[in-house]
């Protein structure tokens, strides 16, 4: 019996939310936006980039954000998730593997994303050291529904295809 032979591209999914609160802006991707509300976040909340995290570790099994950067270790308090992209980046590249490219969707009423995207995807290109055509932002709205659609927060979905170095 012969061990089946995996494929050099492994791919991830992750996910993240979290609740406004307090502040006069957010980070999404790596970029500080505007907005009347803050996150209620043990780091800088950045909702895209825990997704991605989430999906690049998700990729070799490697666990989540919350077991490698646990909110209960005061080293990650307020930390910049772009710290948590580079770590994960380096898990990824010491087992023989780079992300290939990655697709993001935010959920939110407000802040608008797409003013904001185009410097997401330069910011999150340059911590994975990728073109910027392997990085996509989208963002959508829940229409009204849920507790995005009522402005109590933000979400974000990412994908990740991991290929092998």
């Amino acid at each position: 019996m012969t061990t089946p032979r995996i494929p050099p591209v492994r791919i991830g999914q992750g996910y993240d939310v979290h609740a406004f609160g307090a502040g006069d802006h957010i980070m999404l991707g790596g970029v500080r936006v505007p907005h009347s509300r803050g996150v209620l976040a043990h780091s800088d909340g950045d909702v895209i980039l825990h997704a991605l995290c989430d999906a690049m570790l998700g990729a070799l099994a490697l666990g989540d954000i919350g077991q490698h950067f646990p909110p209960s270790d005061m080293r990650w308090k307020d930390a910049d998730s772009s710290d948590f992209v580079r770590h994960c980046d380096g898990l990824l590249r010491e087992r023989g593997w780079q992300v290939g490219n990655t697709d993001v969707t935010v959920i939110c009423e407000r802040p608008k994303v797409g003013p904001h995207a185009l410097a997401m995807r330069e910011r999150i290109a340059a911590l994975l050291q990728l073109p910027l055509d392997a990085v996509s932002i989208k963002a959508t709205t829940s229409e009204t529904l849920g507790f995005t659609g009522r402005g109590e927060g933000i979400a974000a979905q990412a994908v990740v295809l991991l290929v092998a170095l």
